[in-house]
């Protein structure tokens, strides 16, 4: 499978305690799985723990048919954190990075310059290597998602495309948003407000697109969900106001199920676990 949507960086167990499960996640795990189930062949560059979690994340990645050829088991626990769902919106609690930290090598730099687009964000822990992704990569993408004015005016001129969260922001103020960080370099930017849809910026254009009516049931990686849908309408060259309609859909379909993008596991499952090596496998 060539891979055209490359994702690097950060997985974690969502684990939802007050219901005894866990689910895989993390944004750029996130972003490749929904990335593959919107028509695009997507790789994952990242590290999985040698427990039972890890395994359960290798084993999401291989069913969905994303290319984990570069991906690393590590000795150790993967990365976790503790959700609970409060009005169908998902609240993070306790968390731990476990073995996820990643020091990317020439192999994985190749694979960033043979995709077509690139995409990493704020939990991925790269800041250090991000210059060099991006000098490798044809495109780069980057989930500022909340993150502070300070951190952002670092690193978004390193980035051809920006995503930003403001959950309760207003139109206008999403507007102002998008294009304050499309002058500090990215030539396209979206600017995701929960129930208010998204805006989008690029060049002198911006457009806004409603949240369609939906059931939540929980909120949890719908920002990912829209990523990856509007970077799958960014590789086709969809015109941007489409593409920014059919992310802000299928985000709020996302909403629809606990997790992610599924793959409920009993908090206390087998014990079975990884050998601690560079374990990849290639889906053809």
């Amino acid at each position: 499978m060539h891979v055209i949507l490359l994702t690097v960086g950060d997985n974690v167990v969502d684990r939802y305690l007050d219901r005894g499960v866990f689910y895989p996640g993390g944004n750029t795990v996130n972003v490749a799985v929904h990335g593959r189930r919107c028509g695009v062949g997507t790789g994952y560059i990242g590290a999985v723990g040698t427990d039972f979690a890890g395994r359960t994340v290798l084993d999401a990645l291989v069913a969905e048919g994303v290319d984990t050829s570069l991906l690393r088991v590590v000795e150790g626990a993967n990365a976790r954190a503790d959700v609970r769902v409060v009005d169908g919106n998902r609240v993070f609690g306790h968390g731990d990075v476990g073995v996820s930290r990643v020091r990317l090598a020439p192999a994985d730099f190749g694979a960033a310059a043979a995709a077509t687009l690139v995409h990493t964000g704020e939990c991925s822990m790269l800041e250090d290597q991000l210059a060099a992704l991006a000098a490798a990569s044809p495109r780069l993408s980057f989930d500022f998602s909340e993150r502070p004015d300070d951190y952002i005016a670092e690193y978004a001129p390193l980035v051809d495309i920006a995503f930003r969260s403001l959950p309760s922001a207003s139109v206008d103020d999403a507007v102002e948003e998008a294009r304050r960080i499309h002058a500090l370099g990215p030539r396209l930017v979206a600017v995701t407000m929960g129930a208010g849809g998204a805006v989008a910026a690029q060049g002198g254009q911006v457009f806004h697109a409603p949240a369609p009516a939906t059931v939540v049931v929980d909120t949890l990686g719908a920002g990912d969900a829209f990523i990856a849908r509007f970077l799958t309408g960014v590789i086709a060259a969809a015109p941007l106001p489409t593409l920014l309609v059919d992310a802000t859909a299928y985000a709020s379909a996302s909403c629809a199920a606990y997790g992610a993008f599924g793959y409920e596991t009993p908090a206390e499952g087998p014990t079975a676990t990884l050998n601690p090596i560079h374990k990849g496998v290639e889906l053809s």
